[in-house]
């Protein structure tokens, strides 16, 4: 029986995303995501379990079903009137760090030889909210999990050196709490290393950067939509190329085979969220279990993903992250300096 077949890999691959959270339990402050530590865990894995097929169905099942339904219940945790307690000023901000991000992303790019999708998907990491942005996207545009993996590390590595930087950069400006908190809130990738480096600079900063990073977030529903378009002009595209007649063109191209669905289930759970009064354990119950559920699709990720097989992209895609997380930097502070916040 097909369930048969992919039991063992959900079993593996909920084993060591439950390692994951464990293991991020017992940091002093959250460096690190359990969603990135269970990616290493599986990658670690998968040089001794890479020949093994009993797990191939299952890790397969919890990399893309998995994962959609994560991001699905990810979607009521996304209250679209969060906008309404931020301001605009940070959302000026984040407009000009999201045109940085996929503007000059594309650029830089297509300079480095990266292709698209590795390319955008460390953009939407590096503009979005890390992990969460990469994990929402990359079933959309059919990334494949060496892309995923790849654009996770990037956007890690960045927010890593950040956490240390961040603080002694801003006391250096001499920054009040609220011009660090957009800042951190809109050029710091991750949120567990937004809320690192906020509440390392002070408590009122580290507030207003977790604020600015929920309204970050809603960024996901207008990106994830506007990649489902251009993924489908693409397939539309290439079904034209490889068409030999009408038929086959019709049948290539039909919509209700090539859109992805759980995008309309991402966007009634964050409209629901918007318009009923949903009971905040509910919230809290659903974002657990989309966080916790994204995590074994990571892992997943993680064991169908090798080191040797990263090696091959060699380091462009680190230097594509390093170049616009630097831009982002800048242009979060220029616009700040700009607006008088600073």
């Amino acid at each position: 029986m097909k369930i048969l077949k992919i039991i063992p890999g959900i079993v593996l691959s909920s084993g060591v995303a439950l390692l994951a959270c464990w293991l991020e339990s017992l940091l002093p402050i959250h460096l690190i995501g359990s969603a990135v530590i269970a990616m290493f865990i599986g990658m670690i894995l998968n040089y001794f379990l890479s020949k093994t097929k009993v797990f191939a169905s299952g890790l397969k099942f919890t990399s893309k079903k998995i994962l959609k339904f994560a991001i699905i219940l990810l979607g009521l945790s996304l209250n679209i009137t969060t906008i309404l307690h931020v301001g605009k000023m940070s959302l000026t901000v984040m407009l000009f760090t999201l045109l940085t991000c996929f503007g000059g992303g594309y650029f830089i790019g297509k300079a480095l030889g990266l292709n698209w999708k590795l390319s955008n998907l460390i953009s939407a990491g590096t503009g979005i909210c890390g992990g969460s942005a990469i994990a929402a996207i990359a079933p959309t545009i059919d990334a494949d999990d060496n892309d995923i993996a790849y654009a996770m590390s990037a956007t890690f590595l960045f927010d890593m050196a950040m956490i240390v930087l961040f603080p002694v950069m801003g006391r250096a400006l001499g920054m009040t709490d609220q011009a660090f908190g957009i800042w951190a809130g809109t050029a710091v990738n991750d949120t567990s290393s937004v809320v690192a480096t906020g509440y390392a600079f002070s408590e009122g900063a580290g507030d207003f950067a977790t604020m600015v990073k929920l309204t970050r977030t809603l960024a996901i529903i207008p990106t994830v939509i506007i990649f489902a378009f251009v993924q489908l002009r693409l397939k539309r595209r290439e079904a034209i190329e490889n068409a030999q007649n009408g038929d086959e063109l019709r049948a290539s191209v039909h919509i209700t085979k090539i859109f992805p669905w759980f995008i309309l289930g991402f966007l009634a759970m964050s409209i629901v969220a918007s318009i009923f009064p949903i009971p905040a354990a509910v919230v809290t119950g659903t974002k657990s279990a989309s966080k916790f559920l994204m995590v074994c699709a990571l892992a997943a990720i993680g064991l169908n993903t090798s080191f040797s097989s990263m090696k091959k992209a060699g380091v462009r895609p680190m230097i594509h992250g390093f170049i616009i997380s630097a831009l982002v930097v800048i242009v979060a502070l220029v616009v700040e300096i700009m607006m008088g916040i600073v």
